[in-house]
């Protein structure tokens, strides 16, 4: 399992389109961005206050204040911002700052208010030192000319569009969203919309679940629909699909057993082909990974409880990889303590849901066509490969679903 994750690494990834920041939350920059001036651009105050020489300062305190002359006071409005005050701040004086002003030259740093008092007119009693540089935002403490604002690879959050927002950045150059298209197949699956079922029959559960997964990992599912069991026609679907694909998703398609024509079909796609066909993973074992003519394919198992485990571990990567996305947001996770035992084989990775209350993990267990086991847990444990088993009250990492 950990060599299939590290090693099929398709070369695949999406083009760039530009994206203006409003619909960019989520999409993954295919370069990076980096600041076009310094920013905020000018220094400012951060807080309300006076703006002084640092070292008029030094020495005082509440019993032996010092004192300013005030000399003048920025104002904050559109013809203030961005440009430097004509106030000079000489030795000895001050000048009256709102948070966001403009510092005005010769000042190095802003006393708050609360810790002055006007004693006069014209003077004022500062009771506290600061430092230089206390109180002030310089020019370019956000960012430098040329600085990175956002990596390449990284999904943009709200803070990195406010960023770019205050850089003036308005149009991002994102990888276009992978284009994954999601067959099932099997003789007995019938649409979801199906009133009746006849005997052997069962509604396709996975397409639906697994585009949702597409959808969220930033890709856009495309339906392939329901494919009968027959290779030609199988085949036939997929060359079909490959021009416009940028993954392909085969449910259903990949145990092993006499009516499972999937892996020869892949096989006969295109170059590279099948990088592996069987996976040492429970549930999950008959997962097949391929590349064909540069387009990746996932032929999951056909239990839908086993196909969206596997989709979320190896699919879901997938779909980031091939969108650019180098730097996938961290999953949600807890620590919690095992209810009771784990059994496990030595080199195979179990998947185990899992309910988590009150810092206690619980498996829950059933045969993997059971979706009712996913849909009752809040997350999963895996269980190592190396490891023979956990025991009751080791503690564990659980990934939560979201």
């Amino acid at each position: 399992m950990a060599e299939a994750l590290a090693g099929f690494r398709p070369a695949r990834r999406t083009p760039a389109e530009p994206m203006p920041l409003a619909g960019a939350l989520h999409r993954v920059p295919a370069a990076p961005v980096t600041a076009p001036h310094a920013l905020p651009g000018f220094a400012r105050s951060t807080v309300d206050g006076y703006a002084v020489r640092a070292a008029d300062t030094y020495g005082v305190s509440d019993g032996l204040p010092g004192y300013l002359q005030l000399t003048g006071a920025v104002l904050m409005g559109p013809v203030v911002i961005g440009t430097e005050p004509a106030i000079t701040v000489r030795p000895g004086a001050a000048v009256s700052m709102p948070t966001g002003g403009v510092l005005p030259s010769g000042a190095d740093a802003v006393v708050m208010i609360e810790y002055t008092q006007q004693v006069m007119a014209g003077t004022i009693e500062v009771v506290r030192p600061v430092a230089p540089g206390e109180g002030v935002v310089r020019a370019d403490e956000d960012a430098a000319p040329g600085a990175g604002l956002v990596p390449a690879g990284r999904p943009l959050r709200a803070q990195d569009l406010a960023m770019l927002a205050a850089a003036g950045v308005t149009t991002v150059p994102v990888h276009a969203r992978p284009r994954v298209t999601v067959f099932s197949t099997g003789d007995e699956v019938v649409p979801p919309e199906a009133v009746t079922l006849r005997p052997g029959q069962l509604r396709d559960a996975s397409a639906v679940a697994l585009a949702a997964m597409v959808a969220e990992a930033g890709g856009e599912p495309v339906p392939g629909g329901i494919v009968p069991d027959e290779p030609y026609a199988l085949e036939a679907v997929l060359r079909g699909a490959l021009p416009a694909s940028d993954l392909i998703v085969i449910s259903a398609g990949s145990s092993v057993g006499t009516r499972d024509e999937t892996a020869g079909v892949v096989r006969r796609l295109g170059p590279p082909g099948i990088w592996c066909h069987g996976i040492a993973i429970r549930p999950g074992k008959p997962t097949l990974l391929a590349e064909c003519d540069g387009v990746p394919v996932i032929g999951l198992p056909g239990n839908p409880r086993s196909a969206l485990v596997v989709f979320r571990l190896l699919g879901v990567p997938l779909v980031r990889l091939v969108g650019g996305c180098t730097m996938p947001p961290p999953e949600p996770a807890v620590r919690a303590r095992l209810a009771r035992d784990l059994p496990s084989a030595a080199g195979r990775l179990d998947v185990v849901q899992v309910q988590v209350t009150g810092g206690v993990a619980t498996p829950l267990f059933g045969l993997s066509a059971l979706l009712s086991v996913l849909t009752a847990a809040d997350g999963y444990v895996i269980i190592p490969e190396e490891a023979t088993g956990l025991d009751a009250g080791t503690e564990v990492e659980v990934t939560i679903y979201r």
